[in-house]
Protein backbone atom coordinates (compact mmCIF):
# COMPACT_ATOMS: atom_id res chain seq x y z
CA UNK A 1 0.00 0.00 0.00
CA UNK A 2 0.79 3.37 -0.75
CA UNK A 3 1.48 5.37 2.64
CA UNK A 4 0.75 8.42 0.77
CA UNK A 5 -2.17 7.58 -1.28
CA UNK A 6 -3.58 4.74 1.41
CA UNK A 7 -6.82 2.69 0.82
CA UNK A 8 -9.65 3.83 1.58
CA UNK A 9 -13.46 2.87 2.69
CA UNK A 10 -16.37 5.28 2.87
CA UNK A 11 -19.14 4.08 5.86
CA UNK A 12 -22.63 6.30 6.06
CA UNK A 13 -20.42 9.39 4.31
CA UNK A 14 -17.11 9.18 6.95
CA UNK A 15 -13.96 8.32 5.39
CA UNK A 16 -11.69 5.38 7.00
CA UNK A 17 -8.07 4.83 6.28
CA UNK A 18 -7.67 0.94 5.69
CA UNK A 19 -4.29 -0.67 7.57
CA UNK A 20 -3.63 -3.90 6.15
CA UNK A 21 -2.87 -7.21 8.61
CA UNK A 22 -3.22 -10.64 8.93
CA UNK A 23 -5.18 -12.37 11.24
CA UNK A 24 -8.72 -14.24 11.43
CA UNK A 25 -11.45 -14.77 13.86
CA UNK A 26 -14.08 -17.67 14.33
CA UNK A 27 -17.51 -16.71 14.53
CA UNK A 28 -20.34 -19.02 16.05
CA UNK A 29 -21.36 -20.87 13.54
CA UNK A 30 -18.07 -21.91 12.76
CA UNK A 31 -16.95 -19.89 9.96
CA UNK A 32 -13.95 -18.15 9.52
CA UNK A 33 -13.20 -14.51 8.44
CA UNK A 34 -9.83 -13.45 7.09
CA UNK A 35 -9.23 -10.02 8.55
CA UNK A 36 -6.39 -8.65 6.26
CA UNK A 37 -8.07 -5.64 5.05
CA UNK A 38 -11.27 -4.43 6.04
CA UNK A 39 -11.83 -4.93 9.94
CA UNK A 40 -12.76 -3.00 12.97
CA UNK A 41 -9.54 -3.04 14.13
CA UNK A 42 -7.52 -2.01 10.83
CA UNK A 43 -9.71 1.23 9.71
CA UNK A 44 -9.12 4.07 11.03
CA UNK A 45 -10.41 7.78 10.56
CA UNK A 46 -7.87 9.52 9.05
CA UNK A 47 -9.50 12.98 10.01
CA UNK A 48 -10.51 14.79 13.16
CA UNK A 49 -13.95 12.64 14.75
CA UNK A 50 -16.73 14.17 12.75
CA UNK A 51 -20.21 15.10 14.56
CA UNK A 52 -22.57 12.06 14.77
CA UNK A 53 -25.48 11.69 12.33
CA UNK A 54 -26.90 9.09 14.20
CA UNK A 55 -29.40 9.73 17.17
CA UNK A 56 -28.13 9.39 20.88
CA UNK A 57 -31.29 9.63 23.48
CA UNK A 58 -30.89 10.51 27.42
CA UNK A 59 -32.80 8.00 29.11
CA UNK A 60 -34.85 8.44 32.51
CA UNK A 61 -31.97 7.38 34.44
CA UNK A 62 -29.65 9.86 33.18
CA UNK A 63 -27.65 7.20 30.63
CA UNK A 64 -27.26 7.48 27.00
CA UNK A 65 -28.37 4.91 24.65
CA UNK A 66 -28.95 4.66 21.04
CA UNK A 67 -30.70 2.06 18.85
CA UNK A 68 -29.99 0.81 15.62
CA UNK A 69 -30.64 -2.20 12.82
CA UNK A 70 -28.23 -4.76 11.53
CA UNK A 71 -29.28 -7.52 9.21
CA UNK A 72 -29.31 -10.91 11.79
CA UNK A 73 -26.45 -12.56 9.52
CA UNK A 74 -23.71 -9.89 11.01
CA UNK A 75 -24.95 -10.42 14.49
CA UNK A 76 -22.40 -13.37 14.65
CA UNK A 77 -19.99 -10.89 13.94
CA UNK A 78 -20.66 -8.21 16.39
CA UNK A 79 -21.07 -11.19 18.75
CA UNK A 80 -17.65 -13.11 18.05
CA UNK A 81 -16.57 -16.28 19.62
CA UNK A 82 -17.95 -17.02 22.84
CA UNK A 83 -18.78 -13.55 23.15
CA UNK A 84 -15.31 -12.40 23.18
CA UNK A 85 -15.70 -9.42 20.64
CA UNK A 86 -18.93 -7.98 22.47
CA UNK A 87 -17.39 -8.24 25.79
CA UNK A 88 -14.39 -6.21 24.33
CA UNK A 89 -16.24 -3.97 23.15
CA UNK A 90 -18.28 -3.38 25.97
CA UNK A 91 -15.15 -3.36 28.76
CA UNK A 92 -13.26 -0.55 25.93
CA UNK A 93 -16.20 1.32 26.05
CA UNK A 94 -17.75 1.31 29.34
CA UNK A 95 -21.24 0.03 27.27
CA UNK A 96 -23.85 -2.61 27.80
CA UNK A 97 -24.57 -3.56 24.08
CA UNK A 98 -27.75 -5.96 23.54
CA UNK A 99 -27.86 -8.03 20.61
CA UNK A 100 -31.35 -9.37 20.13
CA UNK A 101 -31.10 -13.52 19.85
CA UNK A 102 -29.94 -16.04 17.12
CA UNK A 103 -32.32 -16.80 14.75
CA UNK A 104 -34.56 -12.91 15.86
CA UNK A 105 -34.48 -9.41 13.96
CA UNK A 106 -34.23 -6.33 15.23
CA UNK A 107 -32.19 -3.61 16.80
CA UNK A 108 -28.43 -3.67 18.62
CA UNK A 109 -29.16 -1.41 21.24
CA UNK A 110 -26.05 0.52 23.34
CA UNK A 111 -26.25 2.51 26.64
CA UNK A 112 -23.86 4.09 28.76
CA UNK A 113 -23.06 6.57 31.25
CA UNK A 114 -21.24 8.52 29.02
CA UNK A 115 -21.93 9.49 25.41
CA UNK A 116 -18.56 9.40 23.41
CA UNK A 117 -18.32 5.48 25.00
CA UNK A 118 -21.85 4.87 23.40
CA UNK A 119 -20.60 6.62 20.20
CA UNK A 120 -17.37 4.63 20.08
CA UNK A 121 -19.02 1.94 20.75
CA UNK A 122 -21.73 2.15 17.88
CA UNK A 123 -18.52 3.11 14.96
CA UNK A 124 -16.85 -0.17 15.80
CA UNK A 125 -19.99 -2.12 14.93
CA UNK A 126 -20.30 -0.30 12.17
CA UNK A 127 -17.26 -0.88 11.14
CA UNK A 128 -17.68 -5.15 12.03
CA UNK A 129 -20.34 -4.61 9.95
CA UNK A 130 -19.16 -3.35 7.23
CA UNK A 131 -16.08 -5.16 6.97
CA UNK A 132 -18.13 -8.33 6.71
CA UNK A 133 -20.38 -6.90 4.37
CA UNK A 134 -17.23 -5.98 1.93
CA UNK A 135 -15.87 -10.06 2.00
CA UNK A 136 -19.36 -11.53 0.77
CA UNK A 137 -20.29 -12.00 -2.37
CA UNK A 138 -22.57 -9.26 -4.17
CA UNK A 139 -26.24 -9.81 -4.21
CA UNK A 140 -27.54 -6.90 -6.11
CA UNK A 141 -26.01 -4.22 -8.55
CA UNK A 142 -26.75 -1.43 -10.54
CA UNK A 143 -27.51 -2.15 -14.58
CA UNK A 144 -28.03 -0.60 -17.74
CA UNK A 145 -29.83 -3.03 -19.99
CA UNK A 146 -28.60 -3.44 -23.41
CA UNK A 147 -30.70 -5.93 -24.40
CA UNK A 148 -32.63 -4.21 -27.67
CA UNK A 149 -33.52 -6.16 -30.53
CA UNK A 150 -30.78 -5.34 -32.58
CA UNK A 151 -28.40 -6.09 -29.95
CA UNK A 152 -29.90 -9.51 -29.09
CA UNK A 153 -30.12 -10.68 -32.86
CA UNK A 154 -26.04 -9.29 -33.94
CA UNK A 155 -25.01 -11.31 -30.35
CA UNK A 156 -26.86 -14.14 -31.32
CA UNK A 157 -25.14 -14.16 -35.10
CA UNK A 158 -22.10 -13.83 -32.83
CA UNK A 159 -22.68 -16.51 -31.05
CA UNK A 160 -23.24 -18.69 -33.49
CA UNK A 161 -19.72 -17.67 -35.45
CA UNK A 162 -17.64 -18.40 -32.19
CA UNK A 163 -19.32 -21.58 -31.64
CA UNK A 164 -18.57 -22.89 -35.52
CA UNK A 165 -15.22 -20.95 -36.11
CA UNK A 166 -13.73 -21.79 -32.61
CA UNK A 167 -15.05 -25.18 -31.58
CA UNK A 168 -11.98 -26.28 -31.72
CA UNK A 169 -10.46 -24.06 -28.98
CA UNK A 170 -10.24 -25.14 -25.56
CA UNK A 171 -13.19 -24.45 -22.62
CA UNK A 172 -15.98 -23.00 -25.09
CA UNK A 173 -19.46 -24.11 -25.21
CA UNK A 174 -22.52 -22.94 -25.47
CA UNK A 175 -23.32 -22.88 -21.78
CA UNK A 176 -20.25 -20.14 -21.06
CA UNK A 177 -22.34 -17.60 -23.19
CA UNK A 178 -24.43 -14.44 -21.36
CA UNK A 179 -28.52 -14.97 -22.36
CA UNK A 180 -29.35 -12.38 -24.74
CA UNK A 181 -32.32 -11.14 -22.87
CA UNK A 182 -29.75 -10.64 -19.79
CA UNK A 183 -26.87 -8.72 -21.61
CA UNK A 184 -25.83 -5.39 -19.52
CA UNK A 185 -23.65 -2.67 -18.43
CA UNK A 186 -22.84 -3.07 -15.01
CA UNK A 187 -22.15 0.25 -12.84
CA UNK A 188 -21.48 -1.26 -9.43
CA UNK A 189 -22.38 -4.22 -6.75
CA UNK A 190 -23.88 -3.89 -3.90
CA UNK A 191 -24.61 -6.35 -0.48
CA UNK A 192 -28.09 -5.63 0.43
CA UNK A 193 -29.05 -8.49 3.31
CA UNK A 194 -32.89 -7.72 4.00
CA UNK A 195 -35.83 -5.84 3.18
CA UNK A 196 -34.78 -2.82 5.01
CA UNK A 197 -31.54 -2.73 3.23
CA UNK A 198 -33.02 -2.72 -0.49
CA UNK A 199 -35.58 -0.55 0.54
CA UNK A 200 -32.82 1.84 1.43
CA UNK A 201 -30.94 0.88 -1.74
CA UNK A 202 -34.03 1.35 -4.12
CA UNK A 203 -34.77 4.92 -2.30
CA UNK A 204 -31.03 5.79 -3.26
CA UNK A 205 -31.80 5.12 -6.48
CA UNK A 206 -34.92 7.47 -6.62
CA UNK A 207 -32.46 10.12 -4.92
CA UNK A 208 -29.65 9.50 -7.00
CA UNK A 209 -32.10 10.21 -10.22
CA UNK A 210 -33.23 13.62 -9.14
CA UNK A 211 -29.93 14.85 -7.47
CA UNK A 212 -27.43 12.82 -10.17
CA UNK A 213 -29.01 11.84 -13.46
CA UNK A 214 -31.67 14.19 -14.15
CA UNK A 215 -29.55 17.48 -13.68
CA UNK A 216 -27.15 15.46 -15.75
CA UNK A 217 -28.67 14.21 -18.66
CA UNK A 218 -31.08 17.10 -19.18
CA UNK A 219 -33.78 14.91 -20.89
CA UNK A 220 -31.22 13.55 -23.21
CA UNK A 221 -31.14 9.99 -24.22
CA UNK A 222 -28.42 7.58 -23.81
CA UNK A 223 -27.60 6.57 -27.60
CA UNK A 224 -24.78 3.16 -26.92
CA UNK A 225 -22.88 1.33 -29.71
CA UNK A 226 -21.22 -1.32 -29.03
CA UNK A 227 -17.95 -2.41 -31.38
CA UNK A 228 -15.46 -4.78 -30.60
CA UNK A 229 -13.94 -7.32 -27.69
CA UNK A 230 -11.95 -7.43 -25.22
CA UNK A 231 -10.77 -9.43 -22.00
CA UNK A 232 -9.07 -8.21 -18.31
CA UNK A 233 -6.60 -10.69 -17.98
CA UNK A 234 -2.74 -11.34 -19.58
CA UNK A 235 -3.34 -13.90 -21.40
CA UNK A 236 -5.94 -14.32 -24.23
CA UNK A 237 -5.64 -18.12 -23.32
CA UNK A 238 -6.82 -18.21 -19.78
CA UNK A 239 -10.00 -16.37 -20.16
CA UNK A 240 -12.79 -16.32 -17.83
CA UNK A 241 -15.03 -13.32 -18.71
CA UNK A 242 -14.57 -11.90 -22.08
CA UNK A 243 -16.49 -8.64 -23.03
CA UNK A 244 -18.29 -6.58 -25.48
CA UNK A 245 -17.01 -2.48 -25.53
CA UNK A 246 -19.48 0.16 -24.97
CA UNK A 247 -19.17 3.76 -26.93
CA UNK A 248 -21.68 6.84 -26.87
CA UNK A 249 -22.57 6.98 -30.48
CA UNK A 250 -21.85 10.53 -30.33
CA UNK A 251 -18.74 9.89 -28.86
CA UNK A 252 -19.29 12.29 -25.42
CA UNK A 253 -18.15 11.64 -22.10
CA UNK A 254 -22.10 11.39 -20.71
CA UNK A 255 -22.40 7.80 -20.16
CA UNK A 256 -19.25 7.58 -18.33
CA UNK A 257 -20.06 10.88 -16.10
CA UNK A 258 -23.08 9.50 -15.54
CA UNK A 259 -22.18 5.95 -14.04
CA UNK A 260 -18.74 7.54 -12.35
CA UNK A 261 -21.16 9.75 -10.28
CA UNK A 262 -24.02 7.16 -9.39
CA UNK A 263 -21.11 4.54 -8.26
CA UNK A 264 -19.50 8.09 -6.20
CA UNK A 265 -23.55 8.43 -4.87
CA UNK A 266 -24.08 5.23 -3.75
CA UNK A 267 -20.45 4.73 -2.25
CA UNK A 268 -21.55 8.04 -0.15
CA UNK A 269 -24.36 6.35 0.71
CA UNK A 270 -22.58 2.91 2.26
CA UNK A 271 -24.10 1.16 -0.34
CA UNK A 272 -21.28 0.16 -2.66
CA UNK A 273 -17.38 -0.15 -2.18
CA UNK A 274 -15.88 1.82 -4.64
CA UNK A 275 -13.19 -0.52 -6.94
CA UNK A 276 -11.82 1.90 -9.32
CA UNK A 277 -11.44 5.58 -10.51
CA UNK A 278 -14.11 5.04 -13.35
CA UNK A 279 -16.38 2.59 -14.34
CA UNK A 280 -15.62 0.18 -17.28
CA UNK A 281 -18.17 0.57 -19.62
CA UNK A 282 -18.57 -3.04 -20.89
CA UNK A 283 -21.01 -6.02 -21.54
CA UNK A 284 -20.36 -9.56 -20.67
CA UNK A 285 -20.57 -11.74 -23.18
CA UNK A 286 -19.05 -14.99 -22.20
CA UNK A 287 -18.28 -15.94 -18.79
CA UNK A 288 -17.03 -19.39 -17.29
CA UNK A 289 -19.54 -18.37 -14.42
CA UNK A 290 -22.22 -19.52 -16.33
CA UNK A 291 -20.97 -23.04 -17.47
CA UNK A 292 -23.20 -25.75 -17.48
CA UNK A 293 -25.95 -23.84 -15.53
CA UNK A 294 -28.95 -25.44 -14.50
CA UNK A 295 -31.85 -22.71 -15.00
CA UNK A 296 -34.03 -24.31 -13.16
CA UNK A 297 -31.81 -24.25 -9.96
CA UNK A 298 -32.94 -21.84 -7.34
CA UNK A 299 -30.50 -18.54 -6.65
CA UNK A 300 -29.16 -20.59 -3.59
CA UNK A 301 -27.71 -23.93 -5.57
CA UNK A 302 -27.06 -21.83 -8.27
CA UNK A 303 -24.72 -19.45 -5.67
CA UNK A 304 -22.79 -22.23 -4.45
CA UNK A 305 -22.40 -23.81 -7.64
CA UNK A 306 -20.33 -20.51 -8.80
CA UNK A 307 -18.38 -20.24 -5.88
CA UNK A 308 -16.71 -23.50 -6.97
CA UNK A 309 -12.74 -23.39 -9.14
CA UNK A 310 -13.66 -21.86 -12.62
CA UNK A 311 -12.69 -23.32 -15.80
CA UNK A 312 -11.27 -20.88 -18.18
CA UNK A 313 -10.86 -20.71 -22.08
CA UNK A 314 -8.80 -19.94 -25.25
CA UNK A 315 -10.28 -16.81 -26.47
CA UNK A 316 -6.98 -16.56 -28.73
CA UNK A 317 -9.28 -17.25 -31.77
CA UNK A 318 -12.31 -15.31 -31.05
CA UNK A 319 -9.83 -11.94 -30.36
CA UNK A 320 -7.95 -13.25 -34.35
CA UNK A 321 -11.65 -13.61 -35.96
CA UNK A 322 -14.39 -10.95 -34.28
CA UNK A 323 -11.71 -8.40 -32.61
CA UNK A 324 -14.04 -5.75 -33.92
CA UNK A 325 -17.26 -7.25 -34.08
CA UNK A 326 -20.55 -4.64 -34.47
CA UNK A 327 -23.02 -5.67 -32.37
CA UNK A 328 -25.13 -2.69 -32.95
CA UNK A 329 -26.75 0.20 -30.95
CA UNK A 330 -29.42 0.51 -28.57
CA UNK A 331 -30.87 3.44 -26.40
CA UNK A 332 -30.58 2.98 -22.69
CA UNK A 333 -33.70 3.95 -21.43
CA UNK A 334 -33.77 2.52 -17.65
CA UNK A 335 -31.58 1.67 -14.82
CA UNK A 336 -32.36 -1.28 -12.80
CA UNK A 337 -31.48 -1.97 -8.91
CA UNK A 338 -31.03 -5.60 -10.55
CA UNK A 339 -31.18 -8.67 -8.35
CA UNK A 340 -28.08 -11.56 -8.78
CA UNK A 341 -28.88 -15.19 -10.14
CA UNK A 342 -32.36 -14.02 -10.96
CA UNK A 343 -34.81 -13.79 -14.03
CA UNK A 344 -38.18 -12.22 -14.24
CA UNK A 345 -40.74 -12.42 -16.76
CA UNK A 346 -39.20 -10.89 -19.92
CA UNK A 347 -35.93 -12.94 -19.22
CA UNK A 348 -33.95 -9.94 -17.95
CA UNK A 349 -32.87 -9.55 -14.26
CA UNK A 350 -35.31 -9.08 -11.44
CA UNK A 351 -35.28 -5.30 -10.33
CA UNK A 352 -36.08 -4.59 -6.77
CA UNK A 353 -36.15 -0.79 -7.80
CA UNK A 354 -35.47 0.44 -11.60
CA UNK A 355 -36.17 4.27 -13.23
CA UNK A 356 -36.28 5.87 -16.19
CA UNK A 357 -33.31 8.06 -17.31
CA UNK A 358 -35.13 10.29 -19.72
Amino acid sequence: MDILKPDVMWIEQRCYRINPRDSSIQIDNGERFDKDEFTEENLECPVEEPNEDFDIEITENGNYKTSFRVPKFYFAMVIGPKGAVKHRLEDETKTQIRVPKQGFEGNIVITGSSKSGVSTARRRIDLIVMSARWRQQFTHFISLPMNGVTIKKRYLEFKEKVLEYCCNSRGIDASIFQSPEKLHLTLGTLVLMDTDEREKAAHALEECKETIIDPLLRNRSLPLSMVGIEYMNDDPAEVDVLYGKVFMKNDSDILQELSDRTVDFFTSKGLMQKQYDRVKLHVTLMNTLFRNEDSSASDHETSKRKQKPRESFDATSILKNFENFDFGSYTVEEMHLSLRYSKSSNGYYQASAQIKLA
